[in-house]
């Protein structure tokens, strides 16, 4: 309802990325990231339904966000669902003094990680992001751009928050991939 989202708890536990133990964390932790499929188990799952005569999936972000819904936390655990974490919420102590360490920490408590890298200035942010855009086609999962956030905690609490916005960080979107379709005939 754009406040709650739905409960799928029973569903995350079906995630061997998500560990069920964690020992050393803060007493509250709650860690915020994102479930995904890559493309060759989501392409492996799509050939397997075709197989058997069932409809197949449009993309492995789609499928990743329907499996996660399901009412039926048996049919979750049977997609290729994969997990890594990119940040956190509601924490009873801080994890680090920067966002790089606290996201390493969360790394050392179980939680995988996409690729995190500390730049230094506005020069080695544009680099980062060219090495990635030009390497994403060999990424195992699909990205449609690059987060950059404001390293120190401090500074990031100072900076506070646009709306519901952070301003200690900015999403770029990469260009969306176009291909042209021939139709035929209706």
């Amino acid at each position: 309802d754009g406040r709650e989202g739905e409960d799928v708890t029973a569903n995350l536990w079906t995630i061997a990325d998500i560990p069920h133990a964690i020992k050393g964390a803060p007493g509250v932790l709650e860690v915020r990231g994102e479930v995904y499929m890559e493309k060759a188990a989501f392409a492996k799952m799509n050939a397997a339904l075709e197989k058997d005569g069932k409809q197949t999936y449009v993309n492995p972000r789609n499928s990743a966000a329907g499996a996660l819904r399901q009412l039926d936390a048996k049919i979750t655990a049977s997609r290729p669902l994969r997990f890594f974490a990119h940040g956190w919420g509601e924490l009873s102590e801080p994890l680090a003094e920067t966002q790089f360490d606290a996201m390493h920490r969360l790394q050392k408590l179980g939680f995988p990680l996409a690729v995190i890298v500390r730049c230094k200035d506005a020069e080695a942010l544009l680099v980062q992001y060219e090495k990635i855009h030009e390497g994403r086609q060999k990424l195992p999962y699909e990205i449609d751009g690059v987060v950059y956030k404001v390293d120190s905690l401090a500074l990031q609490q100072w900076l506070g928050l646009a709306y519901s916005t952070p301003r200690s960080a900015i999403a770029t979107k990469f260009a969306v991939e176009q291909e042209t379709t021939t139709l035929d005939g209706i």
